[in-house]
């Protein structure tokens, strides 16, 4: 599954080398192999995505609202440069920031003196799988930011956004979504398997209408026949026997109707539709030739 991830890594216990004149601390911690928002990385996921962090811009703070929001000028401090992987830790590069600029004497301060304050949160997409109660990064694919901030607390847990990711959904696949949300899969594809099963039984009525002469709903020899509550009866049959045996006792009713003496019948359905009122028989008669 494709996530958007926010990490917040510092460099507390690392040896940090200050070059002031020049505006480099190296040796800074980018990631490591487990973070604080518990989940773990594949030494694999970080040794690919060196490339994807070199380079990176450093900015101060978080963007306001989207992680993807333009960034003030005056936000920019440096750039991330040569990284690498260590094995068994994580990744490592130098940060080159501008010497001149407001923050600088304050990040180097930090960095020879208190390296626990030189705190970097990242916004990255990468692919995650579940082991458990643990998400695990398989591959880290894009770098959205890199943020020195102040107060990690602020970024524990898994990145939400008011506004749609559109490389998220991109890369996103069928395969991943059933994976993920089974329940948005099964909402899906129900509708569409109810209206391809009432399609299959609509195709099976007029097979069977058709087998035992009957007329197909819709036409003017069906009016009396095969009416729309006969239909909906055959809709919601059980199964297949079912739905047989009920064409079948339609048919033989009509065919009975059809034989008996004393019944007018149309020349379409040989069914009783005559209007009483237009018969000669009195009702008396009409009665004595149902009993019969």
């Amino acid at each position: 599954m494709q996530q958007q991830l926010q990490e917040f890594v510092d460099s507390r216990n690392q040896s940090l080398r200050v070059d002031a004149e020049r505006g480099v601390l190296r040796g800074v911690k980018l990631l490591g192999l487990t973070s604080r928002n518990g989940r773990t990385y594949r030494e694999a996921a970080l040794a690919d995505a060196t490339s994807l962090y070199e380079g990176s811009k450093v900015n101060v703070n978080h963007p306001k609202g989207s992680p993807h929001a333009p960034r003030d000028y005056q936000d920019r401090l440096g750039a991330i440069r040569d990284v690498k992987f260590r094995a068994g830790e994580g990744l490592f590069a130098d940060l080159h920031y501008n010497p001149k600029h407001p923050l600088a004497e304050q990040l180097a301060w930090d960095a020879e003196h208190a390296p626990e304050q030189v705190g970097l949160s990242h916004n990255v997409l990468a692919r995650t799988s579940r082991d458990g109660e643990t998400t695990v990064v398989e591959a880290i694919t894009r770098v959205e930011s890199v943020d020195l901030v102040a107060d990690p607390a602020t970024t524990r847990g898994l990145f939400e956004q008011t506004e749609p990711n559109a490389l998220l959904f991109e890369s996103l696949s069928l395969e991943q979504l059933a994976i993920e949300r089974p329940d948005l899969i099964e909402a899906i594809e129900r509708p569409l398997a109810e209206q391809l099963a009432l399609a299959k039984r609509r195709i099976r009525i007029g097979e069977l209408l058709a087998e035992n002469g009957l007329p197909l709903p819709g036409t003017a020899e069906a009016e009396r026949v095969t009416t729309p509550a006969f239909v909906d009866q055959l809709l919601v049959a059980s199964c297949d026997e079912v739905l047989e045996a009920l064409v079948a006792d339609r048919a033989a009713l009509v065919t009975g109707f059809a034989n008996r003496p004393n019944v007018v019948t149309s020349r379409e359905q040989r069914w009783a539709t005559s209007d009483l009122e237009s018969r000669s028989e009195s009702a008396k008669e009409f009665a004595a030739s149902l009993r019969k």
